[in-house]
């Protein structure tokens, strides 16, 4: 089958021939029919190998969706044909965490597909346990895959700020990219918050606004005055931060007043020092990884409900180093797609 995968440090990933795998005990074999290009693979796959401590050759992709192709023995809960979305978070499903439910933060460092495990930009590919599916019904796979990161992780993000986000509060979304336009829409969704944007283009403004933003500027030191007028000085009531560079984390400190969340969510250097005297009193800055399965059941349920739309574009298997490509420059207005 057709595998592309990252082979060396500094090339562009490659199409591949690899066996099909055969599912063993437990494990459940799907066929891709689409799989999501995330932001996360080009940071990895732009850090020198000793660094980045992922294994080569690898199969891309954390972001999968397929139908059921074959179960190993022991399986159940699923069949074959089914239409399904992959948790990529896997865990044990022993440790605390795991236990509680958030088998993103297993403690025993379970290989996650496409960094440690193979991943899903392939034509087949193999899933541990029938748990790390949900079901997608009628959603159709393409236009929704991204959903199980480019959802989730946003989603995991915000519910935990909603209880700040009430009437007269407001929220700044700062990047409004394959995470950001999702994490409009669902502030939107979710809250009555005001829903401020920031971006350094103003394609990605105007992209904002088309998502249901309030107002949107430009992501620069003139917007801090700017967005604290509109909080009548006070300062924002939650920031969640989907750019990985310092000067995205200056800019989040900057805009926050007291009792308020800063929520750092994207890979990157940027980092906020946090003590007594660097932010407004009562400030929390977290840095949530992924989300629960139960995240994601809700993240598709709000897909079904219509209340957010991801922004796709679609490019076969063997067109994903474009993909990749287009991904770096900045040209995707959301988020590609790869389909067989």
């Amino acid at each position: 089958m057709r595998a592309l995968q990252y082979v060396a440090f500094g090339q562009a990933p490659e199409i591949r021939e690899v066996p099909i795998p055969e599912p063993r005990p437990g494990e459940v074999l799907v066929k891709m029919t689409a799989a999501g290009v995330c932001h996360s693979d080009e940071y990895f796959m732009s850090l020198p190998l000793e660094e980045a401590r992922l294994p080569v050759p690898r199969t891309l992709g954390h972001e999968g969706a397929g139908t059921v192709a074959g179960l190993g023995a022991g399986a159940t809960g699923i069949k074959e044909g089914d239409s399904v979305a992959v948790y990529g978070a896997w865990g044990c499903g022993f440790c605390r965490s795991c236990a509680a439910g958030a088998e993103n933060y297993c403690s025993q460092g379970v290989p996650w597909p496409g960094f440690d495990a193979p991943g899903f930009m392939a034509d087949y590919f193999i899933v541990p346990s029938p748990r790390h599916l949900v079901a997608l019904g009628d959603l159709d796979p393409a236009r929704n895959v991204p959903l199980s990161d480019a959802g989730l992780t946003p989603y995991h993000a915000i519910r935990p700020s909603l209880p700040k986000l009430v009437p007269g509060s407001t929220a700044v979304v700062i990047g409004v990219g394959g995470l950001g336009h999702l994490a409009i829409q669902m502030l939107r969704a979710l809250s009555p918050a005001q829903v401020i944007a920031l971006d350094i283009s103003e394609d990605k403004l105007a992209f904002a606004r088309e998502m249901g933003a309030h107002a949107a500027f430009l992501s620069d030191p003139s917007s801090i005055d700017v967005v604290r007028g509109l909080t009548g000085g006070r300062g924002v009531d939650a920031v969640f931060n989907f750019v990985g560079v310092q000067e995205a984390a200056d800019l989040a400190a900057k805009l926050v007043g007291p009792g308020s969340d800063i929520v750092m969510v994207a890979l990157g250097p940027g980092a906020i020092p946090v003590n007594v005297d660097s932010l407004p009193g009562g400030t929390s800055v977290r840095a949530p990884v992924w989300g629960t399965r139960q995240d994601l059941i809700d993240v598709l349920n709000l897909a079904r409900s219509g209340a957010i739309k991801v922004e796709t574009e679609p490019f076969a298997l063997e067109d994903g180093p474009k993909a990749y490509e287009r991904l770096h420059a900045g040209t995707l207005r959301g988020r590609a797609v790869l389909v067989p």
